[in-house]
């Protein structure tokens, strides 16, 4: 296997678009999903999900290919990359994992921790705990709590709030599970490059806003209409596509669809801050390059850069 290039950013940024001109300026490439969305059937607008023409210039892998009434996690997304790396590799062919999931790049270059997921109120908790007593009071109380935790930086909150919340929860030192996490995937240093996009906040949300626009009038709603026409069960991680659940609450009746649209554009804006924020505190080590119109015309100039 060619060393892989990750390509990491929020939504609407471009990703896509980039990991094509590389896979055709390159040659022997493979595109590889690593978006918690693309993976189903039915959300092809509204996900962004490469269009058939693209599909048909570079092989593309692990898109539309999970039923939307199946649920799908990290762990299922890791034990497929598995099967797709070693494909690669064998093949000799260069594969550019590209998508706006942060969890699954950090499970795949970290390896996938066991912690279960923190409820919302304990994280709550530890932060208000936080605010109360100071930081410096805080790392103190976690030390008397969990005497593992004195690896954790005292400068940190936000790591003081996740070694809390961990031991609050299950009981055990994030050290522990730390230790339990299995070896990863893919190191970082085997990679070619690992990229996140970076764009300028009012770009990136008129960019969401006029996306969002093209994708009802190209026929997300009927999206919306056939994936309600499943039944699908409440809670199952498929309805959660962007705008998705205010799509089908106005085909029920509702709410008008000029708020269905702008409900999904502030859920966009929304889950694009996030992304932002995740790259930031949990990719610090990645090349960082802007996004933008032509900010991707010259890419034999952008793979000289990469180090």
């Amino acid at each position: 296997m060619t060393e892989p290039i990750l390509i990491a950013g929020p939504t609407a940024s471009g990703k896509s678009s980039l990991a094509l001109e590389l896979a055709e300026q390159l040659g022997g490439c493979v595109i590889v999903n690593a978006d918690s969305m693309q993976v189903y059937d039915g959300w092809s607008l509204l996900t962004a999900r490469p269009s058939s023409y693209e599909e048909d210039q570079v092989p593309h892998r692990l898109y539309g290919h999970i039923d939307p009434a199946d649920s799908y996690s990290v762990g299922a997304w890791l034990r497929e990359m598995y099967g797709v790396l070693k494909e690669a590799r064998e093949a000799g062919i260069r594969p550019i994992i590209v998508g706006g999931t942060g969890l699954y790049f950090t499970s795949l270059l970290r390896g996938l921790s066991m912690i279960p997921e923190i409820p919302d109120t304990v994280r709550e908790a530890a932060e208000n705990e936080l605010s109360r007593m100071g930081r410096a009071a805080f790392h103190k109380e976690l030390l008397r709590r969990d005497p593992r935790a004195e690896g954790v930086d005292p400068m940190n909150p936000r790591r003081l709030v996740r070694a809390w919340e961990v031991f609050e929860h299950t009981g055990k030192s994030l050290a522990v599970w730390a230790q339990q996490t299995p070896p990863p995937l893919l190191p970082l240093g085997q990679t070619k490059a690992s990229i996140v996009l970076e764009a300028d906040p009012d770009w990136l949300r008129d960019r969401i806003e006029q996306r969002f626009d093209e994708m009802v009038e190209y026929g997300a709603l009927d999206e919306a209409a056939a994936m309600a026409a499943r039944e699908i069960a409440e809670g199952t991680p498929s309805l959660k596509a962007l705008g998705g659940p205010a799509l089908m609450a106005h085909l029920r009746g509702e709410i008008t669809l000029e708020d269905a649209i702008e409900t999904g554009k502030a859920d966009t804006r929304r889950y694009a801050k996030r992304q932002r924020t995740w790259f930031r505190n949990q990719m610090a080590d990645w090349s960082r390059i802007g996004a933008g119109e032509h900010a991707f015309a010259d890419t034999t100039a952008l793979l000289d850069k990469l180090p």
